[in-house]
C-alpha cells in the first residue's frame, strides 16, 4: 500500500529549533522542506530586523503562501518550518493544505531566550520572544493532527520522537 505524501508543519515559537527539525524531517523523510520564514514578505522581514512584532494582518498572506506550498503535489510531501502560533493560524493552513500534521517544539522562555542569545545572523531579534509567548496558543487536545515534543531533548531524540508519532498515525514504517 503506497502512502499519501506527508504535509508537515514543525511549529513553535522563535528559536525553538523548527529550521533544524523541519530540515533533519525533509532529509530523514525525502520531503521538499521549506524554511518559512523564507516566504515572508520583505515588508514583514523589515519590521522584524526593526523589533516590531508583526500583526495578523501581516501574517494571512503568508500563512496563504505556506498553505498553497504544502498543498503543491510532491510525491513523498513536503516540510515547512512555521511558527503557527494561534489556532486560527493552524486553521488557515489546514482549510489551504488540506491534511496536515504539526509538529510542535515546546519549550520553556529561558531556555529559547538563550538559544536566540547564542544565534547569530538571524533577523528576529531575542526582545520579541516575549510576544511570541504571548501569541502562542498551545495546541490542544482536539487539535488531533499535533505531535507534541520538549526541547528540552537533542535533536537525534526529537527526529526518533518525531518519526514515531508519525507511523503510529500514518501506520506505516519510515
Amino acid at each position: 500500500m503506497n502512502k499519501p505524501p506527508l504535509r508537515l508543519i514543525v511549529m513553535g515559537v522563535s528559536g525553538c529549533g523548527k529550521s533544524t527539525m523541519a530540515s533533519a524531517l525533509g532529509e530523514r523523510l525525502s520531503l521538499d522542506m521549506v524554511d518559512g520564514d523564507d516566504l515572508h514578505l520583505p515588508e514583514s522581514v523589515a519590521k522584524m530586523r526593526a523589533g516590531v512584532a508583526l500583526e495578523d494582518a501581516d501574517r494571512w498572506p503568508w500563512l496563504d503562501r505556506i498553505g498553497d506550498y504544502l498543498s503543491q503535489p510532491h510525491p513523498q510531501g513536503r516540510v515547512v518550518a512555521c511558527s503557527a502560533l494561534k489556532r486560527v493560524y493552524r486553521d488557515r493552513i489546514r482549510a489551504q493544505a488540506g491534511d496536515v500534521c504539526f509538529v510542535f517544539l515546546d519549550g520553556d522562555f529561558a531556555l529559547i531566550e538563550q538559544r536566540m542569545r547564542q544565534r547569530v545572523g538571524h533577523y528576529m531579534q531575542p526582545g520579541l520572544l516575549s510576544s511570541q509567548f504571548h501569541t502562542l496558543e498551545t495546541p490542544q487536545a482536539d487539535e488531533t493532527d499535533v505531535i507534541r515534543l520538549s526541547i528540552t531533548h537533542p535533536l537525534h531524540d526529537l527526529l526518533a520522537q518525531a518519526l514515531l508519532a508519525l507511523q503510529a498515525r500514518m501506520q506505516v514504517a519510515f
